[in-house]
């Protein structure tokens, strides 16, 4: 039994290492440095200074970064909670058996293409002037926006909607295959109509697989950089999640300290929302 336990340690420590020194050592230096002014630019950066909470106290205080975490609610809210785990749920429940092969690829392909190649396909398709979405609804007689520039918001909910919604029809299509056919089939011969055989018998069954869905899609669409391929943050800031707005500050502004602080809040966003779900998974 020792043996098996150093054994299984010395498999994991490889790993552990890469994790302590990629992703533990990283973010509390991140940590430590939000608590200075540590900066790239101007007479600070040649003077280090602990600030305390300062920086986190401007954040409270920065229009710019609440602009951000409201693009960044709505983005996770219309993409994510609702487009989706809706449109996964669809595409599982439509691609049940073999006719539904040709559909499944089609959203697994949509889902493994680099974001760079995505992002340049959509920036075609939604173009204002030449874009194949408002050519298509020229030739009967509708006159489309400009979509990045008129309708961004909707524009980069739609994107990651489609890009992502593969994940949750996976999700979701493992988890009605391991439903017997025999509780729909007690429910039908009970009377039950389709949508009350799905209400009453198979929606039960799958929230501890929605949960999860909800957990990991969460958390990935709140830390996604995918809006800057699409529009840059822009129009006036109007799609900058709040990723780019840290990436920004820290980067583009060269405020370290800030950005450090930035990126700390969205942490522990990120830890309060996984704390919730497992909260709401143990229920």
């Amino acid at each position: 039994m020792f043996l098996t336990r150093r054994l299984l340690i010395l498999f994991l420590l490889p790993a552990g290492l890469l994790l302590f020194m990629f992703l533990l050592v990283p973010a509390v230096w991140s940590m430590g440095q939000s608590f200075t002014n540590f900066t790239l630019l101007g007479p600070d950066a040649l003077s280090l200074k602990w600030l305390g909470f300062e920086n986190y106290r401007r954040a409270l205080h920065d229009p710019a970064f609440w602009k951000s975490f409201r693009v960044s609610v709505i983005y996770v809210a219309g993409s994510a909670l609702v487009g989706q785990v809706v449109v996964g749920m669809l595409l599982a429940l439509l691609t049940q058996g073999g006719s539904g092969a040709v559909l499944r690829v089609l959203a697994v392909m949509a889902w493994i293409v680099p974001g760079v190649v995505v992002a340049i396909l959509w920036n075609v398709y939604l173009h204002g002037d030449d874009g194949t979405l408002n050519r298509v609804l020229g030739m009967v007689g509708i006159s489309g926006p400009n979509w990045l520039m008129d309708r961004p918001l909707l524009a980069i909910v739609v994107f990651n909607t489609w890009r992502g919604a593969a994940f949750s029809m996976l999700l979701f299509d493992a988890a009605l295959r391991s439903i017997p056919a025999s509780y729909l089939e007690a429910a039908a011969v009970s009377g039950a109509s389709p949508w009350r055989g799905f209400w009453d018998v198979t929606f039960p069954l799958l929230r501890p697989q929605l949960v999860t869905d909800l957990i990991l899609i969460t958390l990935w669409t709140f830390n996604d950089f995918g809006p800057y391929l699409l529009t840059g943050g822009g129009p006036g800031q109007q799609t900058e999640v709040l990723p780019i707005y840290t990436w920004r500050t820290a980067f583009r502004s060269f405020e370290l300290g800030y950005g450090a602080a930035l990126s700390t809040i969205l942490l522990a966003v990120n830890f309060v929302l996984a704390v919730g779900y497992q909260r709401m998974l143990k229920r």
